[in-house]
C-alpha cells in the first residue's frame, strides 16, 4: 500500500525534521566559526591596518579574543 497511511509515514516526516534540524544546527555552527577566524584574523593587522578600518590594538584584541559563541 502506498500513500501516507501507514507505518512508515511518521518515520519520513520525522527524518524530514531531523534532517532540518541537523542542516539548521550544522548552518549555525559554520556561521560562529566563520565569524571567529575573522575576529581572530584582527589579531594578525598591522597598526596601519587597524587604523584603516578604525580601531585600535587594544579593540581588535579585546574582538579576536572573544568566544566563538559570543
Amino acid at each position: 500500500m502506498r500513500g501516507a497511511c501507514g507505518p512508515s509515514a511518521p518515520r519520513r516526516a520525522d527524518g524530514r525534521l531531523l534532517g532540518t534540524a541537523l542542516v539548521a544546527m550544522v548552518r549555525y555552527i559554520d556561521g560562529r566559526m566563520r565569524k571567529r577566524r575573522s575576529r581572530r584574523q584582527l589579531l594578525d593587522l598591522t597598526e596601519e591596518q587597524l587604523r584603516d578600518i578604525g580601531i585600535s590594538r587594544s579593540q581588535a584584541l579585546r574582538e579576536g579574543w572573544r568566544p566563538f559563541w559570543d
